[in-house]
Order: C-alpha cells, then sequence, then structure tokens
C-alpha cells in the first residue's frame, strides 16, 4: 500500500511491478453486501477471455482455500455452483458508469 492508499488495499504483484507492459485489468471492493467495480473492459477483443479469467480466479481461491485446510475441490464446486445460481437468478443488476 502506499502512503497515499487505502488501508483496504492488495499489494501489486512482485511480477507486475516488475514487468512494465503489465495492465491492471480490474478492482473489486466488497463493502457487506455490495461490491464497486472497476473494469478495464476493452483489454481483450475477445469476451471468452473474460471467462478464462474467472475461471483462473476461482482456481487462485480454490487454491487459497486449500492452504486453510479445505479441500481444493469442493471449494472450486462450490465456487462454480455460486456462480451458475448467480447466473441464472441474479441478486441484482449492474449499475454506474461506463468510461470510453
Amino acid at each position: 500500500m502506499s502512503i497515499f492508499g487505502h488501508p483496504g488495499e492488495l499489494k501489486i504483484p512482485p511480477q507486475a511491478k516488475e514487468n512494465r507492459a503489465a495492465q491492471e485489468v480490474f478492482h473489486v471492493w466488497s463493502s457487506g453486501d455490495h461490491q464497486d467495480f472497476i473494469i478495464k473492459h476493452d483489454i481483450w477483443d475477445d469476451p471468452a477471455a473474460w471467462g478464462l479469467l474467472l475461471v483462473d480466479v476461482a482456481r487462485h481461491v480454490s487454491r487459497a482455500f486449500q492452504e486453510r485446510g479445505h479441500d481444493k475441490d469442493e471449494v472450486y464446486r462450490r465456487i462454480l455452483e455460486g456462480f451458475q445460481a448467480e447466473a441464472e437468478s441474479p441478486t441484482g443488476d449492474p449499475t454506474g458508469e461506463i468510461e470510453k
């Protein structure tokens, strides 16, 4: 966190810090039952790339849970269940501005 940063922000990974071509893709801030997003929506031409990213996120979360003593495959399955439930019956609609 920088001197001007927010106490809840995450660190920049060393590999991204060292790679001048690295680009941040999105931020998600959780405030209880509300999330705020900042998304670099034009980073990829093919929207399927976002699907690949979301699966990678789920796999990283599963691995992190495994380090805390949980079954990695069960965690991944639960993440997919949550994804499917939200896709089929959204709990809300996205709001906010799209910057161009």
